[in-house]
């Protein structure tokens, strides 16, 4: 449940007179299908669901939201409401209109589902924080919001990670105070990985390797990757400078005959 608070202050006019215009309009509306009843029991108790709405209005969430989801909550209340049971409406309409409330946080407004119990703690301790910065004058330790929200530091840290997920930014979003050439913030995370491009360079050479002779491979691979000339590869395999050239020649064309085979067959 979210954090304990004091109860929200009574509707204005309060008293034996008020509670005794509840019960007609309640009767009104409940027995008689009254629809201006009801119109008029939402009008006297609009104040109380503004107020829980404040109440648990977070610096992210715009208070109109909260006060339209407030306000369903009242409209459930009224709509819910027993006259049998001898309680004051305020008394039933106030965790009617919370338990609204929580279900919104809970339901419509994390980026990324967390567990219940996790989601409002972590709501709890977003409260938290915020009231004992206020009277601190700095922010409070975890030692201090778990003591507010009666949890461990544990379950505190794991709240507070939890909060991140409460919402989530676009990759298509400007960032803020970043470099003129940084204009989103895809901009300034992650880098150009050619691993990806090589790795399947590396599989197709692998592949058109295997159409060339034995002898062919260890020409090209003393060429090309241990850097070694026409001369010196001519003296490891016992040839003329000019017959390596030539190996080496008509080898890449083998090559590239074999990798233009695939795509001409896909042409036709």
């Amino acid at each position: 449940m979210l954090m304990t608070a004091k109860p929200p202050a009574a509707p204005r006019g309060s008293g034996p007179e008020r509670s005794r215009e509840d019960r007609e309009l309640f009767v009104r509306y409940h027995r008689d299908g009254d629809p201006q009843a009801r119109d008029q029991l939402v009008e006297r108790f609009l104040p109380l669901a503004r107020q829980l709405a404040r109440r648990y209005q977070r610096a992210s969430e715009p208070l109109d939201d909260l006060l339209q989801v407030a306000s369903l909550g009242l409209i459930k209340a009224i709509d819910r409401f027993d006259l049998e049971r001898d309680i004051a409406f305020s008394s039933y309409a106030v965790p009617t209109i919370l338990g609204e409330i929580k279900r919104y946080f809970r339901d419509r407004t994390w980026a990324v589902r967390v567990p219940r119990d996790l989601q409002e703690l972590s709501l709890r301790v977003d409260r938290a924080v915020g009231e004992l910065a206020e009277e601190l004058h700095r922010q409070p330790s975890v030692k201090e919001i778990g003591a507010a929200v009666g949890a461990d530091a544990e379950d505190v840290l794991e709240a507070l990670q939890a909060g991140g997920a409460y919402r989530a930014v676009s990759f298509d979003a400007p960032r803020p105070g970043g470099d003129e050439d940084v204009t989103t913030i895809a901009d300034s995370v992650g880098i150009d990985e050619d691993g990806f491009d090589r790795a399947e360079e590396r599989a197709t050479l692998n592949a058109l390797m295997s159409t060339v002779t034995p002898r062919e491979r260890d020409v090209l691979r003393m060429r090309f990757e241990q850097d070694m000339t026409q001369a010196e590869i001519g003296a490891v395999i016992g040839v003329s400078q000019m017959q390596v050239s030539r190996i080496i020649r008509q080898t890449i064309a083998r090559l590239r005959a074999a990798a233009d085979r695939p795509s001409s067959a896909q042409r036709g």
